[in-house]
């Protein structure tokens, strides 16, 4: 059996190694966290269908029994060998494999640097992932017990040069649509507002899901970036921003700010393609060989990519990418790239 490492074990490493293992390789995962599912394990529902992030993770979980799984750990180092690669694990395993999946997804953007926005500072600001860990359970004393109006500020640190990325996260404006949606099921008294600078809803049941929020949940939408945030006496922020169809200029009282924090490639996969020469694009993600056709292959031999570590991507299409990626590093394997 061929041995192909898998750098990352979210749901595109545990899909793309499920694959492999049923086309008889043996692929080998390496994760830097404690666990396995990356940024989806932290997730509460997904849109649109608003099914519940942690089964899916368990499902593929149960897929790869016969893969060897390294969690707690790094890539040290990877050279080229004539067929394949050598590569030492920060845990002392030394692995020999002819091809590597880099499945290393996202970080997201730390929401501090937008200081104007006030995260670390103000008692009442989170992100996107700090309400959905509290949708999981996890005590949070910036989420007040039963708030009366919540604010939703989208693109915060995408599409802004200030923050060096220009690109749209593509999921921000879902998330924040289904975020706003579980908070009136909890508290369908709260004022729920979106702001925004345009919303970006490409996919299926996407526009329905809107629509529903306006219609079912009375989710008010304002197009216009918050220009500033302050903090009142009494703990609650104020947002002023303009609302750019209406030309009105709108200050809201808030007693809770999401920011929904976008998506950049981690750090530790542009180490990772430094170490065998792949190429980084001008989004600071990795590099395919042609964005249309062959999405899954580097411009290296036996470098293969998977999810969102050459972009940003929904849940769907990281699935997706994951399974034509194993496909792709079979047919290499068997000389058939």
């Amino acid at each position: 059996m061929d041995k192909v490492v898998v750098i990352g074990g979210g749901i595109a490493g545990m899909e793309a190694a499920g694959q492999l293992l049923r086309l008889g390789c043996e692929p080998i995962i390496v994760e830097k966290s404690d666990h396995l599912g990356g940024h989806v394990a932290g997730w509460h529902k997904l849109f649109p269908d608003m099914m519940e992030a942690a089964p899916l993770v368990e499902q593929l979980a149960s897929q790869l029994h016969g893969a060897t799984v390294y969690l707690n750990t790094r890539i040290a180092y990877m050279n080229r060998l004539k067929d394949g690669f050598s590569i030492m694990l920060s845990n002392g395993t030394g692995i020999v494999c002819r091809a590597v999946l880099i499945a290393s997804g996202f970080r997201l953007f730390d929401a501090s640097k937008k200081e104007e926005y006030g995260y670390g500072v103000y008692d009442r600001v989170v992100t996107n992932s700090d309400l959905e860990a509290w949708f999981n359970g996890f005590p949070d004393p910036r989420v007040p017990d039963n708030p009366g109006t919540v604010a939703f500020v989208h693109c915060v640190g995408s599409r802004d040069l200030k923050s060096g990325n220009q690109q749209c996260s593509k999921v921000c404006c879902m998330t924040a649509i289904k975020q706003a949606i579980e908070l009136k099921e909890k508290f369908p008294q709260a004022q729920i507002w979106c702001f925004y600078m345009d919303l970006r809803l490409f996919g299926k049941k996407y526009e329905d899901f809107y629509i529903n929020a306006q219609r079912d949940y009375g989710v008010h939408f304002v197009r216009g970036r918050v220009s500033e945030v302050s903090e009142t006496i009494d703990g609650r922020v104020v947002l002023k921003a303009e609302d750019t169809l209406a030309g009105n200029q709108v200050k809201l009282r808030a007693d809770l700010l999401v920011l929904m924090a976008g998506m950049l490639c981690n750090e530790d996969t542009v180490t990772i393609a430094q170490m065998v020469h792949a190429d980084v694009d001008s989004d600071g993600f990795m590099r395919s060989r042609d964005n249309i056709y062959r999405i899954n292959e580097s411009n290296r031999r036996g470098i293969f990519f998977a999810g969102a570590c050459t972009g940003t991507k929904t849940v769907p299409e990281t699935i997706a990418e994951a399974r034509a990626a194993a496909l792709e590093i079979h047919n290499y394997l068997a000389g058939n790239d």
